[in-house]
């Protein structure tokens, strides 16, 4: 979904910060109750689930199989070198997994949470050191651009923890989102308001879950990121996502043409509005766009009432990925709800005037953010 700024083009909001802030502490759904919208969300998230199975588990194979591989021809075959998988590759019959990456640069570069300040400490750069040296016994080019480069190699290894860690997050996801869908089909989840807190409750369970990675290099194991740094599933990968993916985002080159000294771009990248809850729902479906890529993937396994639902609708077919790009977004703001309930200070039963005013404090530091966003897409 190509990504406008929100000083090129103006989308009157629906919801006033003030209403979003009432919903959140009343413990409303962002988005408005229906079946169609519960029909949307569910279905597009059984289908982003399955193509996150795919991601996660693609994401993981080059963390651990493509480690420091100067030039990762076969990074997206997951170790399947064989002609068939190949031919399909070439011939674009596969996932497009460009669109994970651009994910996992986005975390990189806008560094937020708990991995990355474990990133910039002295314990990964200790294990760095250690890494590299046993790589460089073993790997003449890696031996010669290390002393050439000396923060290269430390840079690319930082790059495959944040690949790894968000491809521990995305298998959660994938099963969650696969979970929901089950639970849909068999009647437990029948409105919106369940669907946000199947997903609240899905990340609350693993929120704990730790996030390691280590790699194996000439049969001696290393760590990158290990048990003792403590970093967990929700607080240290999660949020940091939602902060990367969902609200700051990056510009796509090609998409938009931005006047750098008129500020359209922010230099300042907490200020950035790009993400997936702020994006216009108009992919363009030209080579090489992630999000337009991503739409493809979801496209291919869309679930039969979904997709019939959308041919019966304005162009039918004709459209089908706008409608896919519109019910995503819808599904990320459910997302975003579940992650904010969970991440309440207090529970919102609570009589304390305190813990009322912790609560509305950090309802509305989020409220100001959303309210920028697509909020109109909320509506019933």
């Amino acid at each position: 979904m190509p990504v406008i700024s929100a000083d090129l083009v103006h989308v009157e909001p629906s919801l006033s910060c003030d209403e979003l802030q009432r919903r959140l502490l009343s413990g409303q759904t962002l988005l408005a109750e229906s079946s169609d919208h519960l029909l949307e969300v569910v279905g597009v998230l059984e289908s982003y689930g399955e193509v996150l199975d795919a991601y996660s588990l693609n994401l993981i194979y080059q963390a651990e199989h493509q480690f420091l591989n100067p030039v990762p021809v076969f990074k997206y075959l997951d170790g399947d070198l064989s002609p068939a998988k190949i031919w399909r590759h070439l011939n674009h019959d596969r996932i497009n997994f460009e669109y994970a990456e651009y994910c996992q640069k986005a975390m990189f570069w806008h560094g937020t949470g708990g991995l990355d300040a474990y990133l910039d400490g002295e314990a990964f750069a200790s294990n760095c050191q250690a890494i590299i040296a046993a790589k460089r016994r073993r790997d003449p080019l890696l031996a010669l651009l290390n002393p050439l480069f000396p923060g290269f190699l430390p840079e690319l290894i930082r790059s495959a923890a944040t690949t790894h860690a968000l491809g521990q997050f995305w298998r959660v996801m994938s099963d969650l989102f696969l979970d929901l869908a089950r639970a849909e089909r068999s009647g437990q989840v029948s409105t919106i308001a369940h669907v946000v807190d199947f997903i609240k409750e899905g990340l609350v369970a693993a929120a704990a879950n730790p996030i390691t990675y280590g790699v194996t290099i000439a049969g001696q194991h290393h760590w990158v990121l290990p048990p003792e740094a403590g970093l967990t599933f929700l607080v240290d990968v999660a949020v940091p996502y939602v902060e990367a993916v969902f609200l700051r985002g990056m510009p796509f080159l090609g998409t938009v043409s931005f006047n750098a000294q008129a500020q359209q771009i922010s230099p300042d990248q907490a200020q950035f509005a790009y993400g997936a809850l702020y994006a216009d729902p108009l992919p363009s479906m030209g080579a090489g766009i992630p999000p337009s890529l991503l739409l493809q993937d979801m496209y291919r396994h869309l679930p039969e009432p979904l997709h019939q639902w959308y041919r019966q609708r304005t162009r039918g077919e004709g459209d089908v990925r706008v409608k896919i790009c519109m019910s995503f977004q819808k599904s990320m703001f459910c997302v975003t709800n579940a992650a904010i309930n969970g991440t309440m200070p207090h529970p919102l039963s609570t009589t304390d005037p305190q813990q009322q005013a912790a609560n509305a404090a950090y309802a509305l530091a989020w409220a100001d953010r959303l309210a920028a966003g697509r909020t109109d897409c909320l509506a019933a």
